[in-house]
C-alpha cells in the first residue's frame, strides 16, 4: 500500500477492507456470521460457507439485505473436492480471494475415559483437518498472486487445557501450531497467516456447554452463565462482532507486518 493510500485509510476516506474479497467458513450463524458481517461492513465482498445449502444461502441473504456484498456456498471442510469447488466458485464470482478465514468448527465435552473413537476422530477432522483442507484449496491462487491473508479461528482452549475437552483442546492448540508453521512457509510469497482465539461467546456451541455445566453443578443455565462471567476481567462476554473486528484488523493493511501471531479476544480471560 502506498503512503497516500495509507493516509486515506487512516483518515477514514476508504473502508478498511475496500475492494477485498473474503471467504469465511462456518458462517451460517454464530461467530462465523459475525465475522462475515464485520468484514462486509469494512468494505469486503464476502463468501460465506456452511454444510447446509439452505442455511448458508439464508445467511448470505441477511447480509445482502443489510447492503453488504455476500454469497453463500455449501462446503464440507473435511472433503478436498468440496474445498476445491469452494475456491473455484469464489474466484469465479469475484475474480480473486484476498482473505481466507477458517472458522468452521465443532465443540463437545467428553471425558477421555468415556470417549469413543468416532467422537475424537470427528473433532480432529472438522477442527483441524478442515483448516488444512480448506487452506490448501486456496494456496496456489494466493501464491500465484503473491499476496493474501489467512486468519484461523482457534480458541482460548488452544492456550490452556480444559477438563473433559482433550479432543477440542488438541485441535485448537493444533490450529495455532499449524498457523505458525504456515506463516513461515508462506512469508516469501507475501502471504500472512495469523490466529484469533475467541473467549466466551454465547453462541449455539456455548449453550451446549452451559447446559453441561448446569447439569454437572446442579444450577440453572443462567447461573452457569453468570458463574462463567466471573472469569472475565472486563466483565462481559465476547460477541461475534468482537471476533470480526480482530479478524478485520489482522486482514487489513494496518497489520501488514504481523504474521504468525495468535490474538486472544477474551476480555482478559487468558493472558498469554
Amino acid at each position: 500500500m502506498t503512503s497516500g493510500s495509507m493516509q486515506d485509510l487512516l483518515q477514514g476516506k476508504v473502508p478498511l477492507l475496500s475492494g477485498k474479497v473474503a471467504v469465511v467458513t462456518g458462517a451460517s450463524d454464530g461467530i462465523g456470521l459475525g465475522i462475515a458481517r464485520f468484514l462486509g461492513a469494512m468494505g469486503a465482498s464476502v463468501v460465506l460457507t456452511g454444510t447446509r445449502p439452505d442455511k448458508v444461502r439464508d445467511a448470505a441473504e441477511i447480509l445482502s439485505k443489510e447492503g453488504l456484498v455476500a454469497l453463500g456456498v455449501a462446503q464440507e471442510v473435511t472433503d478436498t473436492d468440496s474445498c476445491r469447488r469452494l475456491a473455484d466458485r469464489a474466484i469465479e464470482a469475484f475474480g480473486a480471494v484476498d482473505l481466507l478465514v477458517n472458522n468452521a468448527g465443532i465443540s463437545d465435552r467428553t471425558p477421555l475415559g468415556e470417549m469413543e473413537d468416532d467422537v475424537w476422530d470427528r473433532m480432529i477432522a472438522v477442527n483441524l483437518t478442515g483448516v488444512e483442507r480448506t487452506t490448501r484449496a486456496f494456496l496456489k491462487h494466493m501464491k500465484d498472486r503473491r499476496q493474501g491473508s489467512i486468519v484461523n479461528i482457534s480458541s482460548v482452549a488452544g492456550r490452556g487445557g480444559k477438563a473433559a475437552m482433550t479432543h477440542y483442546c488438541a485441535t485448537k492448540f493444533g490450529v495455532i501450531g499449524f498457523s505458525q508453521a504456515l506463516a513461515l512457509e508462506l512469508a516469501p510469497y507475501g502471504i500472512r497467516v495469523n490466529t484469533v482465539c475467541p473467549g466466551i461467546v454465547r453462541t449455539r456451541l456455548w449453550e451446549i456447554e452451559l447446559a453441561e455445566i448446569s447439569a454437572a453443578r446442579g444450577i440453572t443455565i443462567e447461573d452457569a452463565w453468570e458463574l462463567t462471567m466471573t472469569s472475565i476481567p472486563l466483565g462481559r462476554p465476547q460477541t461475534p462482532e468482537d471476533i470480526g473486528a480482530a479478524v478485520s484488523f489482522l486482514a487489513s493493511p494496518l497489520a501488514a507486518n504481523i504474521t504468525g501471531q495468535a490474538l486472544n479476544v477474551d476480555g482478559g480471560h487468558t493472558m498469554s
